[in-house]
């Protein structure tokens, strides 16, 4: 995998979080439509990617914290697995806005990478069945593709198995 294989108009916290860290990754851009029903599912299909190498960042409130969980497009996260992962007893999806707030990013464009406040993350254990896995690179039409193993390294993430089909 290359340093960086498409410019698209400068770097992202999350980017240049891959760039210091020396982290190898792949971006991808395409042309966001802001009339698609799902951004993961638009960026698998613009992309051309199976939707299982594609996830999503999802904010959550685990028992009054913060906590990102990155699950495949494909499925939905499993908020009582997400709390159990991190030993909580309650998860419910956190306010859009507070999530804009606390990471730095908009909706459609959350990445799990270069969050403004590093929050602590679960990242899906079916990560682990591909080399590498998409994840927003922190704006909308704009993934990062990585090794699910650099990916975890990079957030603190645990893995497991939060998602569901």
């Amino acid at each position: 995998m290359a340093k960086k294989q498409k410019k698209s108009g400068g770097g992202t916290p999350a980017t240049v979080a891959l760039t210091a860290a020396g982290t190898a990754y792949t971006l991808h851009s395409y042309d966001h439509d802001p009339a698609a029903p799902s951004y993961g599912g638009e960026a698998a299909e613009a992309l051309g990617v199976s939707p299982a190498r594609v996830f999503k960042t999802l904010v959550a409130d685990v028992d009054g914290e913060l906590t990102v969980a990155v699950v495949p497009v494909a499925g939905q996260l499993d908020l009582k697995a997400l709390a159990s992962a991190v030993g909580g007893k309650r998860a419910a999806m956190a306010d859009p806005a507070a999530a804009e707030r606390t990471t730095g990013y908009v909706r459609g464009g959350i990445s799990p990478l270069g969050q403004r406040k590093r929050l602590r993350t679960v990242l899906d254990d079916s990560a682990s069945d591909h080399e590498t896995i998409c994840v927003s690179a922190g704006r909308r039409g704009l993934e990062v593709e990585l090794a699910p193993q650099d990916l975890a390294g990079l957030t603190g993430a645990v893995l497991a198995p939060i998602g569901r089909a």
